[in-house]
């Protein structure tokens, strides 16, 4: 019980510090820790209505949690679509590996710690991607939001895949894991698609 608090704790303070890291040039202090938290206590009811009633579904509760909490900040706060969702898209990463990393210790699961580690794979992807997506030629907006998005549709992508192949993993929701992460990647690259078109 304290590890899952601790852990939580952390991610969360994880998760405020990127956040506000990469909106910080934008927008006020208080507006980022206000929509910071709108965000992390509508992933916190996501979970917690899971634990309750559907606990293989606690990946998608807590993001459909999180989504909330972000279309709440975008209304309230006037903020930007784009560079909100990437910062919510790359500020959740830590605290889902972390996720990952707790289920590979208690529960000595392999397929978690595999998870854990593609986690942090994506996270210096993140990075890479936001440091040199200006150069691509053929992502001619220059706009920001390139970097989480496209991560976003990469783990989708993976996880419906995964789904495909029938790999058990802490948060896949058996035959509907392929349908529901194929469709969010599907989303993910439309959304893409209409960041990198230029604005006459």
């Amino acid at each position: 019980m304290l590890v899952n608090f601790g852990l939580s704790v952390l991610g969360i303070l994880i998760f405020l510090f990127i956040f506000w890291k990469r909106l910080r040039e934008d927008y006020a202090g208080e507006v980022i820790f206000q929509s910071g938290t709108c965000i992390t206590i509508g992933i916190g009811l996501g979970w917690a209505f899971a634990a309750k009633f559907f606990p293989d579904w606690f990946f998608w509760t807590s993001l459909l949690g999180g989504a909330a909490g972000l279309m709440l900040a975008l209304i309230r706060f006037g903020m930007k679509f784009y560079e909100t969702l990437e910062a919510f898209i790359i500020s959740s990463l830590p605290w889902l590996g972390l996720v990952f990393l707790k289920d590979s210790v208690v529960a000595s699961s392999l397929s978690s710690f595999l998870a854990f580690i593609v986690i942090l794979i994506m996270v210096f992807i993140s990075y890479w991607l936001d440091l040199h997506y200006k150069g691509f030629t053929w992502y001619k907006s220059g706009r920001i939001g390139f970097a989480g998005l496209a991560l976003a549709a990469l783990i989708f992508t993976i996880r419906s895949f995964l789904a495909i192949s029938r790999v058990t993993m802490l948060s896949f929701v058996g035959k509907y894991e392929a349908i529901v992460s194929g469709g969010l990647a599907f989303i993910c690259f439309l959304l893409l698609f209409d960041l990198g078109r230029i604005k006459k």
